[in-house]
This record gives structure tokens, C-alpha cells and sequence, in this order.
């Protein structure tokens, strides 16, 4: 089977156009990953890509600093657990939500708040 997948050295702009409109199977992930090109990448572009894959093709640490910065407030972890509301809010089809709607997104029974 031939892949889309580029080479792993320095990718062009047409290149990384391709690549974030391709969902990368876990083979290409992982070469993408090995690769270190999404080192150089910039948060948008990172979120452009890894946001919409089934595979982790960046380092989690990368893709969490990066989707913070570009939808500009604090993400939550569980949150990644409901990507497409983060799809949503990237695309701007949706606002930022509210504290009380991010806790609504754990359920009740697992909800533990300790304040301090």
C-alpha cells in the first residue's frame, strides 16, 4: 500500500497542506512522530493537524501547550475525551464554554471538587 505520507526531511508548505488534510494511520503517525518535523511547526498549524486525527502524531505535552494557546484558555484534560467540541470551538461554531459547562462534561458520579 503507497502512503500520502511525505518524507520525513523537511516538509514544504504544499507538503503540510496535504499532511493535515490526510488522516495519518498509526504506521505514519508514528513516522511523522519520529521524525521531529512537528518540532518546527507553529501552535496553529499543530492544532490544524493533530486536532483532527485519530492517531497522536505530536507529543501530547506539544498538542496540549499548543491548543491552549491558539483557542486562547485554560484546556482541560477530560476535555480531549470530547474532541469535537474542541473541533467546534477551533472552527469558531461554537463560543468558549463555561466553567460549569467543562465540569458538566465529567459525570456526576465520577465528579470529585475539593476546594481549598
Amino acid at each position: 500500500m503507497k502512503s500520502n505520507f511525505p518524507k520525513p526531511d523537511a516538509i514544504s508548505l504544499n507538503e503540510k497542506i496535504d499532511l493535515v488534510r490526510t488522516q495519518l494511520n498509526k504506521e505514519e503517525a508514528v513516522r511523522f512522530y519520529k521524525s521531529g518535523e512537528w518540532k518546527k511547526w507553529s501552535n496553529e498549524d499543530i492544532v490544524k493537524l493533530q486536532l483532527f486525527q485519530n492517531c497522536l502524531c505530536v507529543s501530547f505535552e506539544r498538542f496540549y501547550k499548543a491548543i491552549e494557546k491558539v483557542l486562547e484558555r485554560p484546556v482541560w484534560t477530560h476535555e480531549f475525551a470530547y474532541i469535537e467540541l474542541l473541533q467546534e470551538e477551533y472552527y469558531k461554531l461554537k463560543g468558549k464554554p463555561s466553567m460549569k459547562e467543562i465540569v458538566n462534561l465529567i459525570p456526576k458520579e465520577k465528579r470529585v471538587i475539593v476546594v481549598l
